[in-house]
């Protein structure tokens, strides 16, 4: 398949600069994933639309402040920016760096009481860094860096919304934003209404800003993440699959790494590691029945992913619904719920 088979046109004012007032005031697709036939629903509704038995997975990553900018060392303040994509070692990170072509091994980058010398030059353009500093790197981090919105996001976003209300493991530079619509209130009407949640890590890396450039859409590559899923919520997923409840994965992220971790019987086996799938039409799932995402930028992996998951002429369809319908694009808009 071409990259041009999921392009679409979404006009500008469609994509979200900013949240919802209230995490659940977003809208929601319900889309059956067999007919392709969708109703326009409140995201609220989610409460009405699952049942007793099944199973949401909810990636509980948390976004660390990635973004560093400063200035390269013995220059005439020429301005540099990291994007930390990969810890090595205690002190050393793989990295983004911006302007590349002024990022060569040996120099060093300052960032107030951080200093970075980029050892040398790694896959895919990335450098090798090893920091130097005094203290928590964490508190520093936090001082200096910066939480990565993407690109189409011009506004600046209320501290703590670019992160879902359950994140908890800090290591990512991207948010799974399927999430960031649940409050602890739908959350616990879930709960209360017999609907397990099962927690699982999946660090979003630098893939999710990497746009598809091959034209042959299985030449692309993706970046490894880090997953972890602990026994305990292996157990949940599983008890919700022998008793024939539905496993909806919360965002693309819970459903790479369930993809990733299930046998062929669809059972999950819990661990920790490395994941570079690439899941695109085509693809065989071993276990999830639901999938609750966001819409997605066109000629993306992760449009890819879900018109793996649902027929791409519905996926095409329901999206030109959505723009009639002014839905709201991208992180901070509506959600979809595949099943």
């Amino acid at each position: 398949m071409n990259r041009q088979d999921f392009s679409y046109v979404l006009p500008e004012h469609l994509i979200a600069q900013y949240p919802t007032a209230d995490r659940a005031a977003s809208r929601l697709m319900e889309i059956d994933r067999k007919t392709g036939e969708y109703k326009h629903r409140m995201f609220k509704d989610i409460v009405d639309i699952l049942n007793p038995g099944d199973c949401i997975v909810i990636n509980n990553t948390k976004v660390i402040p990635a973004r560093l900018r400063g200035k390269l060392a013995g220059s005439d303040n020429t301005e540099i920016e990291f994007l930390l994509h990969k810890r090595i070692a205690e002190k050393r990170f793989e990295v983004l760096c911006k302007p590349g072509r002024k990022c060569k091994p040996g120099m060093k980058v300052i960032f107030g009481e951080i200093i970075a010398e980029i050892d040398d030059i790694a896959e895919g353009g990335l450098r090798n860094v090893t920091f130097t500093y005094e203290g928590d790197w964490d508190a520093l981090l936090d001082k200096y860096g910066e939480v990565p919105l993407p690109p189409y996001i011009k506004e600046e976003a209320e501290k703590g919304r670019y992160q879902t209300v359950y994140a908890e493991h800090e290591g990512s530079v991207a948010a799974p934003t399927a999430g960031f619509h649940f409050t602890d209130e739908i959350l616990k009407k879930l709960e209360d209404k017999g609907v397990s949640i099962a927690k699982i890590t999946l660090h979003v890396g630098l893939g999710t800003f990497r746009p598809v450039k091959t034209e042959d859409i299985t030449e692309h590559h993706m970046h490894s993440e880090y997953y972890k899923i602990e026994e305990s919520q292996a157990e949940i997923i599983n008890h919700t699959k022998r008793n024939n409840g539905k496993v909806i994965a919360v965002g693309t992220t819970s459903c790479r790494t369930l993809e990733s971790c299930a046998d062929e019987n669809g059972i999950v086996t819990s661990g920790m590691g490395w994941t570079d799938i690439y899941i695109y039409p085509g693809f065989r799932f071993k276990l999830i029945d639901g999938l609750l995402t966001n819409f997605h930028l066109p000629e993306s992996t992760l449009i890819m992913l879900v018109s793996a998951f649902c027929r791409r002429e519905y996926i095409l369809a329901a999206y030109q619904a959505a723009i009639d319908e002014q839905y709201r694009f991208y992180s901070f808009g509506d959600a979809m719920l595949l099943l």
